[in-house]
């Protein structure tokens, strides 16, 4: 895997005021994960103790401290440039006065020495007893073993494979209360470039501090758009009135990418794509522009010229369904539904429509379209039948399908209408000189724009609007009838992707039958389970649907991972296809785990269905670009209004040439 950045945070063990088995503890910890990993991060303080309270001005460990932090800086030289980069905290003297500072060791050097800024010095804090606390300006200053180090608040280590210029990342360094300032000097530090911050801590546990910590370090990661890793004193840092807990953060653009809760021991080892940060601050212009508003101060880069560790596979989740929310599931869905329900509501008030028309397949798309438009009528307070749902059976529709969405349209109360296009297509076939026995694409779209003009004339004559029903998946690969299904007066799926869609029905169609709705939940399963169809080619003998839709278009698991993480974060098609292979991966080692099903795609059915993505996506620009108004509910749209601005006549070879 390319642009991958991997790091540890570790809380070992520490030894109060004991220099010589802190050196012991964090050797075992560097020599453990020293090739497996970029950099190590440990605690404030790590290589005395935190608490050591008047021992630090004593001058046999201030002395100590220096003896220990060049001994381990040598221990570093044994990897070269393979190994890690180790961070670690202390006690250092310069000019007769003492700072709180973050080390930053590598192939037998002391990079840089990064000093406290700001010394909490109330409650149970009294640093300003030992430390010296503010902004220091960069300079050198000699070690004990007259090697030179660069000293100051300004300072980014900057890190570059020497073997594959492309693998990089720039680094920025602050300390425990630094971060609970109005303007850290982290924020500084990425507007002059750092990628990823990382915070040496040593913070007690008192009640509410654990949230308070998540929120900041997010806070953080999101608005400077960079990573950042927060590494708190453990357990074995307690001593008197303080308990310290090793509480342990990683996050990556506002995601928390993993955690060792208070109290918990372990090692933290997450990977940062560093495609996902460059990408965020390239696209977000007001970054940007707060870099060339902000007078900052003079700024020094050390270079570390670091061998990246090998990364086989992601030290970070990559699941196969990025649109669908892995935690608190019931409450995000209810969400975006909210956020459907209102978009609809507006425009229903604003057109004083007297009723909405909706299509009713029986399929996904049209379910989660009938359940937006119930709600908004509900939220109106306006008759159910203010919702008129048209069934219109066609050649292909099977018995199952029309009866789930008959079915689904008494339980809800609406106006229900069934108006066959057999006959009016039939019609047209002989207008236009169709043979009815030829199932080309002609024969398919006679059928999805008879049924349009069907429910756009039934809109007109009833003063209503026509809702579309399609997804974000169908509009991604112009899977739509243009000026058929393509079209409708406000689409209310026109963000949701195929696989959030199932997920939204069950879902949602399920809280609606505890609230307002009851006895959906049947029909709403029976609907989950029935394959993707346009139902535009006769069925099976048996009446089974024949026509699947991911027969013809590929699974629209893989689809929609191509969608996310092509428009999302700009990844280039290697990297996609890298990271797709990784997320079957992590999916068949989570079923060996926990026996749920598994995503199993081999790597050339990835491929193959990767460049039928970018084919469909590049070619079917033109239907995205005349497509109705919809609700936005994500980072990913394709609104030509909104989010995605491209030319039909795109050129798109290049993006078929990965391996």
């Amino acid at each position: 895997m390319k642009h991958l950045v991997r790091i540890a945070s570790v809380s070992p063990r520490v030894h109060l005021g004991n220099v010589t088995k802190n050196c012991k503890e964090l050797e075992t910890v560097y020599r453990t994960y020293a090739e497996q990993v970029d950099v190590i991060v440990t605690p404030e303080l790590s290589l005395t103790g935190y608490t050591c309270g008047d021992l630090f001005v004593n001058r046999h460990l201030i002395d100590r401290a220096e003896e220990g932090l060049l001994q381990l800086a040598e221990m570093t030289a044994e990897y070269g440039k393979k190994g890690a980069a180790l961070v670690v905290g202390v006690p250092y003297e310069v000019d007769g006065e003492l700072f709180n500072c973050g080390a930053f060791l590598w192939n037998g050097m002391v990079l840089a020495l990064v000093p406290k800024i700001y010394l909490p010095n109330y409650g149970e804090f009294y640093e300003k007893r030992w430390f010296s606390g503010r902004c220091v300006e960069n300079r050198t200053v000699e070690l004990a073993d007259g090697s030179e180090t660069l000293f100051g608040n300004s300072i980014l280590i900057e890190m570059t494979d020497p073997n594959q210029q492309e693998e990089h990342v720039t680094f920025g360094m602050e300390i425990c209360e630094d971060l609970w300032t109005p303007i850290a000097p982290g924020r500084l530090l990425t507007l002059q470039g750092a990628e990823i911050l990382l915070n040496l801590s040593a913070s007690n546990e008192v009640i509410g501090k654990e949230q308070y910590r998540r929120t900041l370090t997010g806070s953080m990661s999101s608005s400077c758009i960079c990573g950042y890793v927060y590494t708190s004193a453990g357990a074995y840092e307690s001593t008197s009135d303080m308990v310290f807990s090793g509480h342990n953060l990683m996050y990556e653009n506002g995601k928390l990418l993993g955690e060792i809760k208070p109290f918990e021991d372990g090692i933290l080892i997450r990977d940062f794509n560093m495609t996902k940060i460059r990408h965020d601050r390239l696209a977000n212009k007001s970054f940007a522009e707060c870099k060339r508003n902000f007078e900052a101060g003079e700024y020094m880069t050390v270079n570390c010229e670091k061998v990246f560790a090998e990364k086989k596979e992601v030290c970070a989740k990559v699941s196969m369904t990025p649109f669908v929310p892995s935690k608190n599931r019931l409450e995000r869905c209810r969400s975006i539904f909210a956020m459907q329900v209102a978009g609809l509501q507006r425009r229903i008030e604003a057109t004083h429509a007297s009723c909405i028309v909706v299509g009713v397949s029986g399929g996904l798309d049209s379910t989660l379209a009938l359940l937006v438009s119930a709600q908004a009528v509900k939220n109106l307070g306006l008759p159910p039948e203010t919702v008129t749902g048209i069934t219109m059976p066609g050649f292909g529709t099977t018995k199952r399908t029309k009866s789930n969405s008959t079915t689904l349209m008494e339980l809800l109360g609406c106006d229900i209408r069934e108006i066959s296009i057999v006959d009016s297509v039939r019609q047209h076939f002989a207008d236009i000189g169709q043979d009815e026995t030829v199932h080309d694409i002609t024969y398919e779209n006679c059928q999805a724009r008879e049924r349009t003009q069907i429910l756009m004339d039934v809109a007109n004559k009833e003063g209503g609007f026509v809702i579309g029903t399609g997804d974000l998946s169908e509009l991604a690969l112009g899977w739509c009838t243009y000026n058929g299904d393509h079209m409708s007066m406000y689409a209310v799926n026109t963000s949701i992707p195929k696989t959030l869609a199932r997920t939204l029905v069950d879902e949602v169609g399920h809280d609606m039958d505890r609230n307002g709705f009851p006895g959906i939940k049947d029909v709403i399963e029976d609907i989950i389970d029935t394959p993707v169809s346009p139902e535009l080619l006769p069925p099976n003998a048996d009446g089974t649907i024949a026509q699947k839709t991911e027969d013809t278009v590929g699974s629209y698991i893989l689809h929609d991972f191509f969608l996310y993480y092509t428009l999302r974060y700009g990844m280039e098609p290697e990297d996609v296809y890298d990271l797709c292979k990784e997320a079957v991966r992590q999916s068949v080692e989570a079923s060996e785990d926990e026996e749920i099903e598994a995503y199993t795609f081999t790597d050339e059915e990835i491929k193959k269905w990767q460049k039928v993505f970018y084919t469909r996506f590049f070619r079917q620009q033109f239907k995205r670009n005349c497509m109705p108004d919809g609700v936005k509910v994500g980072t990913v749209s394709v609104s030509p209004r909104g989010d995605l601005r491209l030319p039909s006549e795109i050129e798109f070879e290049d993006f078929l040439t990965f391996e």
